[in-house]
């Protein structure tokens, strides 16, 4: 398995008693990238990620993550979903520390550390015993995410995380998953229909069809826009460029253009 192998989709399909959601997919996803799969609401990219999840399974077609069959959920992989998954009852470094609970190669010194260390990379080590309900939605989405990397999850996949927030909160958590990426070297499937934020996010857009989703076009984003983001980025016109090419064809694709 080389590093551009690392997670591979082999002729991936998937289908509800009749209805066809994934059309026959194959792509390969580079270790350490961060990928945006992007499309229509509906278009059936949230069930490709949930088969990367092993929560669904292909009706054909085989997921291979560093070359093992993906046949369920596991640690290795960890999701973030756009609803806020933090439990209730538990504080932030509680949270945190939950996700490390089916991990028996640390001891207790060893997890309080790495409470500690995630917690001063989502930014929130003044509201560790904090309960999730006295924390802003952008805060709980930072713990959903530092939970999920203190399971120890080689593979981060987020649904839309940032969709019910704010324009300024997204934005500062675009920016902060750019740098928790590049700082944790996971690799990253982000879902989303917002053309802007995925050519902020990503390394590597795919676009899809709408549903029985199918691949209509592969963009390498960091060749365009380099390895790093910084907000100024959408004001260039290379970011203008792109944006623009990606809207054309998902209007192409949906039949809006005469």
């Amino acid at each position: 398995m080389s590093e551009a192998d690392y997670l591979t989709f082999d002729h991936v399909a998937k289908s509800f008693s009749a209805v066809s959601v994934v059309a026959d997919t194959s792509l390969a996803v580079a270790r350490n990238s961060l990928v945006v799969f992007l499309g229509p609401s509906g278009c059936g990219k949230t069930t490709l990620m949930r088969m990367v999840g092993g929560l669904d399974l292909p009706t054909s077609g085989v997921i291979r993550l560093a070359g093992e069959p993906v046949a369920g959920p596991d640690r290795r992989r960890g999701m973030v979903f756009q609803s806020y998954s933090s439990f209730p009852w538990l504080t932030v470094e509680d949270n945190i520390a939950f996700g490390m609970r089916y991990r028996t190669d640390l001891d207790k010194p060893a997890r309080a550390e790495r409470v500690r260390h995630y917690l001063k990379l989502i930014g929130l080590e003044d509201f560790a015993k904090s309960y999730p309900n006295r924390i802003s939605g952008g805060m709980r989405q930072r713990v959903a995410i530092a939970r999920s990397l203190a399971a120890g999850s080689d593979v981060l996949l987020l649904d839309e995380p940032f969709g019910a927030l704010d324009a300024l909160t997204r934005e500062r958590l675009q920016v902060e998953l750019r740098q928790i990426q590049a700082r944790e070297a996971k690799t990253i499937v982000f879902v989303t229909h917002d053309v802007e934020e995925a050519v902020f996010l990503a390394d590597r857009i795919i676009l899809f069809s709408r549903r029985p989703a199918h691949v209509i076009a592969d963009f390498d984003v960091a060749s365009v826009l380099g390895p790093t983001r910084a907000l100024a980025v959408r004001e260039t016109q290379a970011f203008f460029t792109l944006r623009n090419e990606i809207l054309h064809l998902i209007r192409n694709a949906a039949g809006d253009l005469p």
